[in-house]
């Protein structure tokens, strides 16, 4: 029998269940997938805990890569036997499972040069890095940057694609150790927020211009910040909440602090175009395949190990990319 990871309530991870479920045979414009690696995104906690609000019980995870087992009338992007990676929202929510029936419509077939493993740890980072380098902003060599959680999974990937586009990048961590796995994978310079003063040393080390663009994963506690490290008419790319969501303010602060521009994107809105998705996954996919962007998994669990995954991701443990392996 299949397994899956359900919820029944709102809470921290322990709210997390590990259980036997039937999958049964896909409906019209359904496959049955049977995974072989599914991705751990910190997204994943705000559906656990209520931040994004779901009918209950429900399923956990919206990322994942296996083979297709069976297909649903009208289906015609894949066929039985088709290496397929997905990522989403609503819509592939449920991805904690050994097997599981899902919309075709978001699968993404795997070409041969990119294993289930990295799939499932980069489909929902990748994609996310691919439409932030590729249609957030115009960048041009020399343009630079300024990318808080560098050590995360996006952040790796994003800095790896900025030094590919000739950009400078400033990272911000939260050790040395994640200070060394920035530099590794393409910071130029880092920050450690525990004790430095992020804007202060943006500006230091810009001449006191300040950035083109800052990436801000974390939300509330380092917004400010954020704003005052760019430089005049910069763009702020809001994109995840780890610290909370931000403040409501007066716009008017974006014109005091330079005319600057601020966008909440969000992945589903790149990707709900087929060809538009093709395209950016065609390009990451080239990209790693050919060895320009190294995936890194630091952290592989087993499937019923969901709730010591969850509590490792909130508590900041981890770097690079997280998976589980079924």
């Amino acid at each position: 029998m299949a397994k899956a990871v359900r919820f029944y309530e709102t809470g921290g991870p322990e709210v997390l269940r590990y259980e036997d479920v039937e999958v049964g045979e896909p409906g019209p414009g359904e496959v049955r997938l049977r995974h072989v690696a599914v991705g751990l995104n910190y997204a994943d906690t705000y559906f656990r805990n209520g931040t994004y609000p779901i009918p209950l019980p429900n399923g956990m995870g919206v990322e994942a890569s296996g083979v297709v087992q069976a297909v649903g009338e009208g289906v015609s992007n894949v066929v039985v036997g088709d290496r397929v990676t997905y990522t989403g929202f609503l819509n592939t929510l449920g991805a904690y499972s050994t097997e599981r029936l899902i919309p075709a419509a978001p699968l993404i077939k795997l070409p041969e040069t990119i294993a289930f493993e990295t799939a499932a740890a980069m489909t929902m980072r990748g994609l996310t890095s691919s439409y932030l380098m590729r249609r957030i902003y115009d960048f041009k060599p020399g343009d630079s940057i300024l990318l808080h959680a560098a050590a995360g999974g996006v952040g790796l990937i994003v800095s790896q694609w900025a030094k590919l586009l000739g950009l400078t990048v400033i990272g911000t961590v939260s050790s040395e150790a994640k200070a060394e796995v920035a530099r590794a994978h393409g910071c130029d310079y880092t920050i450690n927020y525990s004790h430095e003063d992020v804007a202060k040393r943006v500006r230091e080390l810009t001449n006191g211009v300040g950035v083109n663009v800052v990436f801000d994963s974390v939300g509330k506690n380092t917004f400010m910040g954020s704003l005052d490290s760019l430089k005049r008419r910069g763009l702020l790319v809001c994109v995840g909440t780890a610290s909370g969501p931000i403040e409501a303010f007066n716009p008017q602060l974006l014109a005091m602090k330079g005319s600057l521009y601020m966008t909440r994107p969000a992945l589903a809105d790149y990707i709900a175009d087929p060809a538009e998705k093709a395209a950016l996954a065609g390009e990451l996919f080239d990209l790693v395949g050919s060895g320009q962007i190294k995936i890194e998994i630091n952290q592989h669990y087993a499937l019923q190990d969901a709730v010591q995954a969850h509590r490792d991701l909130e508590s900041r443990k981890t770097t690079g990319s997280s998976i589980f392996v079924i």
